[in-house]
């Protein structure tokens, strides 16, 4: 599904990512650990298309064949809203938003139907256990809460990958668990592929496939 290869990326002058080649199966869930400073945010965001990896005539990263490193800022965006999914550590839920409205935006971007939208983000949030939350701002959800509308956001436009980054870093133990527990349900549910960052030691050995990196290559 995603094929990444020959994947440098420096800041200044430090070296983040040295030649990272990773080819990543639909429907699988990855969890990337190492050492803080080791690459493993810098990795997920250039495979996300958050970030871009150092201009080389190597360098190579497509989805299911489809190459995005020479999209058009327009044509990446319009790929990063209907493909790929985002959760992060800290929610970034906007205050001002109900629940189901910041679930909704997603939609809004790809130009869904406010009927439609609302319809699949109330269906999402409900499977999420949140069906009696879905009028609540985001200072009124527990932690728990607030992490699970971030990722019902994610699966609003179906997207075929979710990203996510330390998604479990800002919850307790128990919020954690169901957090985690949650990711292989979703997958079995809807198929979707997880690339994950995680220090959760417990969690990275559930995964379909670990992967450990240090000093900006993958061990």
């Amino acid at each position: 599904m995603i094929v990444a290869k020959n994947i440098f990326k420096d800041y200044g002058n430090v070296g983040v990512l040295k030649g990272v080649d990773i080819t990543i199966k639909s429907g699988e869930v990855i969890t990337i650990v190492g050492a803080s400073g080791a690459g493993k945010t810098t990795l997920l965001q250039i495979l996300g298309t958050l970030d871009s990896p150092n201009k080389t005539d190597s360098a190579q990263l497509t989805f299911n064949g489809k190459s995005i490193l020479n999209l058009k800022n327009s044509d990446l965006a319009k790929f990063r809203n209907e493909e790929i999914g985002f959760i992060f550590q800290f929610h970034q839920l906007l205050p001002e938003f109900t629940a189901i409205e910041n679930v909704c935006i997603p939609a809004f971007i790809k130009g869904v139907s406010k009927k439609e939208a609302h319809q699949k983000a109330k269906d999402i949030l409900e499977f999420l256990g949140l069906g009696h939350r879905l009028n609540h701002k985001p200072d009124s959800l527990s932690g728990g809460e607030q992490q699970r509308v971030a990722v019902a956001r994610a699966l609003i436009n179906d997207p075929k990958v979710i990203f996510a980054d330390e998604p479990s870093g800002n919850l307790d133990s128990a919020s954690a668990e169901h957090l985690h527990q949650l990711f292989f349900e979703l997958r079995d549910t809807y198929g979707q592929t997880f690339v994950i960052v995680t220090h959760n030691d417990q969690f990275a050995d559930m995964a379909d496939r670990k992967i450990t990196m240090a000093d900006g290559k993958l061990v």
